[in-house]
C-alpha cells in the first residue's frame, strides 16, 4: 500500500513540475496570457508543436530506457538528438508565437517540447556518460 502510494505521489508530483516549468517557459516567452478569441481545430503551427512534443516523449522514453543496466549507446544518442531537435523546434515555435495559448501558434505544445526535449537531452547525457564509464579497457 505505502509503495503504490508513493508512485501515486511521485507521479502526481511529476506532472505538477511538468506544468509548472511549462508556465514558466510560457512567462519567459512573454506568451502566457490566454487569447481573447480561441481558435478551435488544428493549425500548422499546433501541428508542428505536436510533433515536436512527441519527440520529445519518444525521446524521454528512449533516454529512460538507456539508463536501465545493460546501457545502450545507440539509445543514449537517439534520446540526445531527439532532445535537441524538439528542445529547438518548441523554442523557434515560441520565438514566432504572437499570441498565447489558445491563439493556435501552438505554444503550449512548443514549451511542452522545449521542457521534454532538455529532460530527453539530460538523460540521454547521462545513459551516455554511463555507457563510457562502463566499457572496459582494452588489455594489452
Amino acid at each position: 500500500m505505502r509503495r503504490s502510494f508513493a508512485g501515486i505521489l511521485a507521479a502526481v508530483s511529476a506532472v505538477a513540475l511538468f506544468g509548472g516549468l511549462v508556465h514558466a517557459v510560457l512567462v519567459a516567452a512573454h506568451v502566457s496570457e490566454p487569447a481573447a478569441a480561441t481558435v478551435h481545430g488544428l493549425t500548422v503551427r499546433r501541428l508542428w508543436a505536436t510533433a515536436a512534443a512527441a519527440l520529445s516523449l519518444a525521446g524521454v522514453v528512449v533516454g529512460g530506457i538507456a539508463l536501465a543496466p545493460p546501457a545502450s549507446r545507440l539509445g543514449a544518442m537517439a534520446a540526445v538528438a531527439a532532445g535537441l531537435v524538439a528542445a529547438i523546434n518548441g523554442g523557434l515555435n515560441l520565438a514566432i508565437a504572437n499570441g498565447g495559448p489558445g491563439t493556435g501558434n501552438g505554444v503550449v505544445g512548443g514549451a511542452a517540447a522545449f521542457v521534454l526535449g532538455v529532460v530527453a537531452l539530460v538523460l540521454g547525457g547521462l545513459a551516455l556518460a554511463r555507457c563510457r564509464r562502463t566499457v572496459p579497457e582494452p588489455e594489452h
